[in-house]
């Protein structure tokens, strides 16, 4: 029997930090995804392949499927942070679903990333809701269990429509939002050639009060609702430039463009944790050169990443 799974990447346009207390963001589902296939085999063994973007293996074990749970077919080499975090979502998932992965049979599974793994895209979020499929659990119980975070990407991961994102009780509330703005042609995403550790940025984050988190939480709830219904590029700058000084107020950290490109005359925004993967930047085609010229070479239009 042959199944294959699917989810989308994710990009954070607003609510960044803040999500994680129930802040509400605009979160958008990138056209670029990744799939998994699993076949089943007649030994105990899951063989697992993982593919790039350019269809070359990146990544490759075999685990054992004993009567005790799941392990690798030799302990001692178990040591990459890739084995170690994929057989711990295996075994979350197996507490989470105790049928999960309790057959004698094995399984030849094999996942390939449609975007760069250094994009920050969602390598792991489309993991993990990939896994819950094929498990038949839910995947934000398996987020939470495994990586933690708000669960805004395996929102993402699960839509191919723009959605606002909150937590209610530590239960995701997911909403269709309105976003398909008339200036697209005026915005781009750009790379900043170095990826963000989602880990890091919470860890920080976590270690802010709670009086300063609550006190930005409203400011960015109606930056957040404005989104929706700004349909001019000027308003849209106008916004992503508040946001930018709200988030770096609270964070007490300096903005992307005030740390990189501090003469550019459009308007830039962080998307996720700040300091690295994707920014947002307005402009024309004949203004990403100054992004170029800076050795950012990987540039894409709106229209190109997401629906």
């Amino acid at each position: 029997m042959t199944q294959s799974f699917y989810s989308h990447g994710k990009l954070l346009l607003t609510g960044e930090y803040l999500v994680l207390d129930n802040a509400t963001a605009l979160a958008i589902p990138t056209k670029k995804g990744q799939s998994m296939t699993v076949i089943n085999t007649e030994n105990s063994f899951i063989n697992w392949k993982s593919f790039d973007s350019s269809d070359n293996i990146w990544f490759e074990t075999v685990f054992e499927l004993t009567e005790t749970g799941i392990a690798s077919i030799d302990k001692e080499k178990i040591s990459s942070n890739e084995q170690k975090t994929l057989l711990s979502i295996l075994q979350t998932a197996n507490q989470l679903n105790p049928l999960f992965l309790s057959t004698a049979q094995g399984y030849t599974v094999t996942t390939h990333l449609e975007f760069e793994r250094n994009w920050g895209l969602g390598s792991s979020s489309t993991l993990i809701n990939n896994i819950a499929q094929w498990a038949g659990i839910n995947a934000f119980d398996l987020l939470y269990q495994s990586f933690g975070g708000s669960g805004y990407d395996i929102a993402c991961a699960q839509h191919d429509i723009p959605i606002f994102f909150n937590r209610n009780n530590n239960k995701p509330v997911i909403t269709s939002a309105v976003f398909n703005p008339e200036f697209q042609e005026s915005l781009f995403f750009v790379h900043l050639n170095q990826k963000q550790n989602s880990k890091d940025s919470i860890r920080h984050y976590r270690s802010l009060s709670i009086t300063e988190i609550t006190k930005f939480k409203e400011k960015i709830n109606t930056i957040t609702a404005n989104f929706e219904t700004c349909n001019t590029l000027p308003h849209f700058q106008e916004l992503i430039d508040s946001h930018e000084q709200t988030i770096s107020s609270l964070i007490k950290t300096p903005t992307v463009k005030e740390q990189l490109f501090h003469d550019y005359k459009g308007s830039i925004k962080s998307l996720g944790g700040w300091g690295g993967d994707f920014i947002l930047v307005t402009g024309t085609s004949d203004d990403m050169n100054y992004f170029k010229e800076k050795g950012y070479q990987t540039i894409l239009p709106y229209r190109e990443m997401v629906f």
